[in-house]
Formats: C-alpha cells, structure tokens, sequence
C-alpha cells in the first residue's frame, strides 16, 4: 500500500495547490453546466476517503459531523464557502490521508463492512479495496476539478 499512499498524497498536495493558486470566488463558483464547485469536490474527497476507510470499518471518522453532511455523496454546495472553512478542508486534506496512513500502517483497521459503490458496481470488502477505490475516486474528481477549473477561467 506504500504507492497507494504515495499517489493519495501526490493527489492531496495538487489539491491543496489548487487551493492556494485560485480565489475564494473561483473556489466556489459554480459554472453553467456544472452542479458543484471546486471546493465541493475537494471536500467531497477527503469525506469519502474518511467514509470508505473508517465508518465502514466501524471507526470514527477524524472530520465533523457537519463536515460529512456538507460533503458526502449525494450532497451539493449550499452557498459560498469561508476562507475559514477553506483553510481547513485544505488542512484536512493532509492531516486526514496522513492519520489514515499511520492508522493503516498500526492495523488499526480490523473488520470491513462491505459496500458496493454506486460509481463503478464494485464491491469493497476490506481496506486495502476501499484504498484502491480511494485512489480511483480521487482521480475522478481531479478531473472534475481539471474541469472546472477550465470552465471558471473561460
């Protein structure tokens, strides 16, 4: 799991660079043609990755209850995000993929309840499944971010 972690982590740092090299306004404008933004999509990955590791592993996830509502599956943005709640989405995107690592590496995750994703029809039965997942997801949203990005510059 090593270069699962490695990519997660490559992933996360562009991520964060989007962050830092774009506006408030642009992180939260929500382009014709698109139902989220690209602070939504950013959010949404670091809560799906808690999700698919910890609460399907009957452990608790390390963001908020609020945090999951605004960016779980299914959600879409209600209004403009903060800076604040930017500096810690930014700072979760780090903090997050990196206690997962740690507690991975301690064997903390134990049990799995299986879950079969909407996305692509497979079903994840333990964790070393749900990271390549992970992987898969995050590199989904990158490209709705790629996108994103493109159409709020044009």
């Amino acid at each position: 799991m090593d270069f699962t972690f490695q990519v997660l982590n490559n992933i996360r740092k562009i991520f964060g660079e989007i962050i830092e090299n774009n506006s408030l306004e642009d992180l939260n404008k929500i382009p014709e043609g698109f139902n989220n933004n690209i602070i939504w999509n950013i959010g949404h990955v670091v809560v799906t990755e808690q999700l698919l590791a910890y609460k399907l592993s009957g452990l608790e996830p390390n963001v908020s209850g609020e945090m999951i509502d605004s960016y779980r599956k299914d959600s879409k943005p209600e209004g403009s995000v903060s800076q604040e709640k930017v500096d810690e989405i930014k700072a979760l995107l780090f903090s997050s993929i990196e206690k997962t690592e740690e507690d991975y590496n301690n064997r903390l995750f134990k049990n799995y309840n299986s879950y079969t994703v909407s996305t692509t029809g497979n079903t994840l039965t333990n964790i070393d499944e749900a990271l390549q997942f992970i992987l898969a997801h995050e590199g989904i949203h990158y490209g709705y971010v790629l996108a994103l990005l493109k159409a709020v510059k044009d």
